[in-house]
């Protein structure tokens, strides 16, 4: 085995990223702290070509170097808006039409692997704060919740690991979709 170098990998330049389908998903953080969480979310959602990320309440918005360190640079690729509040974003999105999902533990929740996107849905994923996760405001107004199943000790992940795990899910299942079509 070789490893492929970044030449060979084939990605689409800065410009033609921004032209390119995305994946109708939008990332919404609710008062995440840590910078480093925040471009880790920004790299990720370049990754799986997000729509964009919302920026609400606390959370740092670009430019930051600390936001840089982490997103190596997707704060450039990967849109993103910034509002004062999650609430005022979530209002925003829903009358954009997207389905608003709670990822939380909460009564109700489904587990992320039970969970099938609906073809044709567009999503607005809800990230919360590292210590007191989505506020309740914001889980009250979301259509449905996610939880990701686990089996240690610990109740729950970080946040920027959570946004790697469920957008992969959401990701391989809207390729599947997709894939199906052609």
């Amino acid at each position: 085995m070789r490893k492929i170098t970044n030449a060979e990998l084939g990605r689409p330049t800065a410009e033609q990223f921004s032209q390119m389908e995305k994946m109708p998903v939008v990332v919404v953080l609710d008062n995440v702290r840590s910078a480093q969480n925040i471009g880790a979310f920004f790299r990720t959602g370049d990754a799986f070509a997000i729509e964009r990320v919302c920026l609400c309440g606390i959370t740092a918005t670009p430019p930051s170097r600390e936001i840089h360190k982490s997103s190596l640079g997707a704060e450039f690729t990967v849109a993103w808006q910034h509002f004062a509040s999650t609430t005022e974003c979530l209002q925003q999105l829903r009358t954009e039409g997207y389905t608003l999902v709670a990822i939380e533990q909460v009564e109700g929740a489904s587990m992320l692997d039970e969970f099938a996107i609906a073809e044709g849905s567009r999503y607005a994923l809800v990230f919360g704060n590292e210590v007191m996760g989505v506020a309740q405001e914001a889980v009250d107004m979301c259509d449905t919740a996610i939880e990701i199943p686990q089996l240690g000790t610990k109740h729950s992940l970080n946040v920027s690991v959570s946004g790697g795990v469920v957008l992969w899910r959401f990701f391989e299942q809207f390729r599947r979709h997709t894939n199906t079509k052609q």
